[in-house]
């Protein structure tokens, strides 16, 4: 079950970078780690609290909120970029990496909600998250 719900959060990543105009290639229908340029890393399966999981959704409110509130920032973003890409013919770095943070924390909620991680979303950059340079 594990690994269906890590792939199912991975190729939402990649649907949501390819709609956000984070990433450049039509995602593929497979969610396989390394086959997309915005990819999220998920460590393997863990023993986890009961009682955590018991109360997981209540715990998670303030970062299902926050979650949506940066859903939204994303949005904007992304309706910015498309006009800025039409004048220039690309997306600013900017833009991308203020995307890129917004998917970041959306994709650490969806895991902790789903079970496949008991790290609390988190707001540092880095954590589970991998942008890939180079240029779009």
């Amino acid at each position: 079950m594990h690994d269906y719900l890590e792939r199912y959060a991975r190729y939402a990543t990649h649907v949501s970078a390819y709609v956000l105009l984070l990433a450049d290639p039509y995602p593929r229908f497979r969610g396989w780690y390394g086959t997309y340029p915005v990819d999220v890393r998920i460590d393997p399966p863990r023993p986890q609290s009961r009682w955590t999981i018991g109360f997981r959704l209540v715990l998670a409110i303030p970062a299902i909120v926050f979650a949506y509130v940066l859903a939204v920032v994303t949005i904007v973003v992304a309706f910015l970029s498309w006009f800025v890409a039409l004048a220039v013919a690309r997306v600013p770095r900017g833009f991308q990496g203020l995307g890129a943070y917004c998917v970041r924390y959306q994709v650490q909620t969806l895991a902790y909600l789903l079970l496949l991680t008991d790290r609390y979303p988190s707001l540092a950059s880095g954590t589970g998250f991998q942008f890939e340079k180079g240029e779009r």
